[in-house]
């Protein structure tokens, strides 16, 4: 199985506002008699109608103050691949309303727009967000696509320690394409506008057309509607790409992408919901179980000896069929059949076969990340099976802490708020979301079932036949496993219309590979790649 290749609105100030008002009504009291006679006798200006407008129709509602959109807009200079990047910042908001007028949200973003490129229109433009629900864009912002970054060790540790310091970011994405992060509506500096139910922001559906209605306006503002777009989000931000997919696409924008990445993807949510009866999450998880194990050396000796891709070979193999027949089966499964499967399990997992026994043959993430090193007293990480901690009670049946999320969450906060104020020079005195307070988060369009947005990305697939996808996959990412993602394309594109169009990247870390410094130049390269292919840059 080779699963790398599958077939600006501008606004009257309050000052000037006033001023009109004020022009307004002493021009009433200066008019000649004949002229307010003839106001008194027109029925249409009785009524407030403007002139033109018919007696009785209604005048469009008047809001209170709209809030402010406040831009920041800085010049920098990076150095990229040995040479000089000058770049453009512009941080700030925009404003989202309704159809009617109404004010409903100020969404903040940060731009980057390359200065040295002569003709702007073949310019690609990507719109980059993180995922949650609830989570800013400080992660792909400052960690893996921003022309600055946060300082990590190679293998992706904090250094030097809070708070987090930054560089240029020699593996940016500014010198393929511009750039544009930004923080839905509940995160980062986005707010609704007050007096706006939040719940209007907070779901699945409510997401998407936020973020969709964005980026509309967005190329609109800045005058992009004949550059090339993209699309890049991480984790919760892949199935909200799908649905930009459709949204965008669809009556409301009329906007055609020409690609999307996803990184660590998950877009059917049943294939990472460990629950009864949902024996799929079992089956899907276990090769990148193998990849934990094979990485703390927790494997039988000639596994170990394999490279890790060839070792991976066998466990999907392993999980897509036998495994997976004796899930099926259930308690039909023979005494003989069943010590077969237990004893392959274990070998592909490090655990004993007494463990698996006890678990039924299902093994949930919580108790992997806690069984795999625990006669070393250590956990491992969700997000990132590399990393260790410990806790106080080796004998529990999960971890207390993800020790790799403790571990990346640290210097990001600090460095982006640094960031923001001193070299972009945008100021705000809201506090910064990195996390925000978006519950509860409304799947209602899915009520009773599994929120699966492939169905949406294929039909988006089907409608533009120049979409393109790029899939970036972690092996030891235990929140959205690579095998996961690989299965909900399998089944996804049954009939092998989609074929060239969808690329699957695979990197030695985890759910934020690019913590990984090898792992972080290898995304960078097949990114820069996959756009130009996809925007048709020679």
């Amino acid at each position: 199985m080779k699963p790398s290749t599958l077939r600006k609105a501008w606004l009257v100030s309050p000052p000037l506002a006033a001023a009109l008002t004020v022009c307004l009504t002493l021009s009433a009291f200066s008019m000649p008699p004949q002229a307010r006679s003839r106001e008194q006798r027109d029925p249409a200006l009785v009524q407030g109608a403007p002139p033109g407008q018919a007696p009785g129709v209604q005048a469009p509602k008047e809001y209170p103050k709209l809030p402010e959109e406040n831009v920041s807009v800085t010049n920098h200079v990076i150095t990229v691949g040995g040479k000089p990047l000058p770049y453009t910042a512009v941080a700030g908001t925009l404003l989202l309303k309704a159809d009617d007028g109404r004010p409903r949200a100020n969404v903040y973003f940060t731009a980057y727009f390359r200065d040295d490129v002569k003709d702007k229109v073949p310019r690609p433009i990507a719109f980059v967000y993180n995922g949650g629900p609830g989570s800013a864009s400080v992660w792909l912002h400052m960690g893996a696509f921003g022309p600055r970054k946060v300082v990590l060790a190679e293998d992706g540790n904090a250094l030097p320690g809070p708070p987090g310091r930054l560089v240029d970011n020699e593996y940016t994405l500014l010198d393929a394409t511009d750039l544009c992060f930004i923080d839905p509506v509940g995160t980062g500096y986005s707010r609704p506008v007050p007096g706006e139910d939040p719940a209007q922001f907070y779901g699945y559906t409510e997401d998407v057309a936020a973020v969709g209605d964005f980026i509309r306006l967005f190329v609109t503002r800045y005058e992009r509607w004949a550059s090339p777009k993209f699309l890049i989000g991480e984790s919760y931000g892949t199935p909200r790409s799908a649905g930009l997919a459709g949204y965008l696409q669809g009556r409301s924008a009329s906007l055609y992408l020409n690609g999307i990445v996803l990184i660590s993807a998950i877009l059917n949510f049943q294939t990472a919901r460990f629950a009864p009866m949902n024996d799929a999450a079992y089956m899907l998880f276990l090769p990148t179980y193998t990849a934990d194990a094979w990485y703390h050396k927790k494997l039988p000796a000639d596994l170990q000896a394999k490279e890790l891709a060839a070792v991976l070979a066998e466990s999907r193999a392993f999980a897509l069929e036998e495994y997976a027949l004796a899930l099926l089966k259930g308690n039909t499964l023979e005494p003989a059949a069943q010590d077969a499967v237990v004893r392959k399990i274990a070998r592909f997992t490090g655990l004993s076969p007494e463990f698996i026994v006890h678990s039924n043959l299902r093994i949930p993430l919580n108790r992997f990340v806690k069984e795999l090193l625990r006669d070393e007293r250590r956990t491992i990480g969700r997000l990132d099976g590399r990393f260790k901690g410990f806790d106080l009670d080796a004998a529990g049946e999960t971890y207390e802490f993800d020790p790799a999320n403790a571990v990346i969450s640290g210097p990001f906060p600090a460095a982006l708020n640094a960031y923001v104020r001193t070299e972009l020079k945008y100021k705000n005195d809201t506090p910064y979301a990195v996390s925000g307070d978006v519950r509860p988060w409304s799947y209602g369009n899915v009520e009773n079932q599994y929120l699966n947005t492939a169905e949406t990305l294929r039909g988006a697939m089907a409608a533009n036949r120049f979409l393109k996808v790029f899939v970036a996959n972690g092996y030891y990412d235990g929140a959205t496993p690579f095998f996961a993602t690989e299965y909900t394309f399998f089944q996804t594109d049954l009939a092998g219309d989609l074929g060239d169009r969808v690329k699957f990247g695979y990197y030695e870390a985890g759910h934020m590979m690019y913590i990984h410094k090898p792992s972080h130049a290898k995304l960078k390269a097949d990114l820069a790649g996959f756009i130009r292919d996809a925007a048709g840059i020679q």
